[in-house]
């Protein structure tokens, strides 16, 4: 097995940021990820938002569920607290990391299978408990982990490696963030580094739930059209000796468009994807404004990018809650512990 480390030395004119950090130190360990994938760009945005904003990398807890998208904390902030959950239970972990310390910056990252299947009613929860986090999905609409099925947020009528069409509606996980709570939603495109970055920094600085569903290509499992020289072809009529694959290098797909304009992306797999960018006279604050213009682009074939909601007057579960500034974990025993005359006048009011 070949191991690759990143390097320990730094050039010594790289630029530091007011905790006197380098780039290099918000970094994680070298991606396993296939040569192109939008994952990789998604994990360098965090990178530079996180030490653009002079965030100190301890004060990180970093979240995640089961696929390709769930791997990539281990790319990012590698002086940071990090779990790896089972597949579509991070809301879960989220959640009690906030509850116990809301001092911590909490960063989920999820994929459209760990969200929008299996972890379907724990993203809605976690929304609309309005836990105060930054809620990352890798949205690439297929399976990479287990060779390219559809995810449920692939558009009906796209095809599959197989050249199999999709039959099912999607599940636009912006559009049920908008309907159930979330108080920051946006949407972008992992090759748009000039977009995302900002909106990391923003939804990162939010207090309340700030939900970002980013498309982000698939680079080896998007591109397949039932091709008798593809992998699954190829291994379907012959005698296998071992599973061995070859993901060829990718070129990063990427993207620039000024506000209000549109822009197509061509996909590896020959499709075209358009992106539309918020005009700037939107209105961040219209809420119900920013779901139907969700859904006219979508009548019209575009991903709609941008901030699509902001709640200037955000509440976070703590606040509903009533929790007090200390962080729960850091209390001590005289806090938790009102003695026994507080409790009894406790029990006694539920008689």
């Amino acid at each position: 097995m070949t191991f690759v480390a990143k390097p320990r030395t730094r050039h010594p004119l790289l630029p530091l940021n007011e905790l006197d950090l380098t780039r290099r130190d918000y970094e994680g360990a070298v991606s396993t990820l296939c040569a192109g994938c939008g994952h990789d760009s998604v994990s360098a945005a965090i990178v530079q938002a996180c030490a653009e904003l002079s965030l100190p990398p301890h004060r990180f807890a970093k979240l995640s569920g089961i696929g390709c998208s769930s791997k990539t904390p281990s790319y990012f902030l590698d002086k940071s607290h990090g779990f790896n959950s089972v597949h579509g239970r991070m809301p879960s972990v989220a959640t009690g990391a906030n509850l116990a310390n809301r001092a911590l910056y909490c960063i989920g990252v999820s994929g459209d299978g760990d969200s929008a299947s299996i972890g379907l009613g724990q993203f809605a929860h976690i929304v609309r408990r309005r836990i105060n986090m930054l809620y990352i999905v890798d949205n690439n609409g297929t399976y990479g982990l287990t060779k390219g099925q559809f995810s449920a947020t692939n558009d009906r009528g796209s095809t599959s490696k197989r050249g199999v069409p999709n039959l099912y509606e999607p599940i636009d996980l912006a559009s049920m963030a908008l309907q159930i709570g979330a108080s920051f939603v946006g949407r972008s495109f992992s090759g748009d580094k000039r977009q995302l970055v900002p909106l990391i920094k923003a939804g990162l600085m939010h207090p309340g739930m700030a939900f970002l569903d980013v498309i982000s290509p698939c680079v080896a499992f998007n591109n397949h059209n039932g091709s008798t020289k593809s992998f699954q072809y190829v291994r379907e009529h012959s005698a296998k000796l071992m599973e061995a694959d070859y993901i060829a290098p990718s070129a990063e797909i990427t993207a620039d468009y000024e506000a209000g304009a549109a822009e197509d992306v061509n996909m590896p797999d020959g499709s075209t994807l358009r992106l539309r960018k918020v005009e700037a006279s939107y209105d961040v604050h219209d809420r119900i404004g920013a779901l139907a213009h969700v859904q006219r682009c979508q009548e019209q074939g575009e991903v709609l990018t941008g901030l699509l909601y902001v709640d200037p007057d955000a509440a976070d579960c703590h606040d509903v809650l009533g929790t007090v500034e200390t962080p729960l974990n850091a209390l001590a025993e005289a806090d938790l512990c009102p003695g026994s005359r507080e409790l009894d006048r406790l029990n006694e009011s539920f008689r």
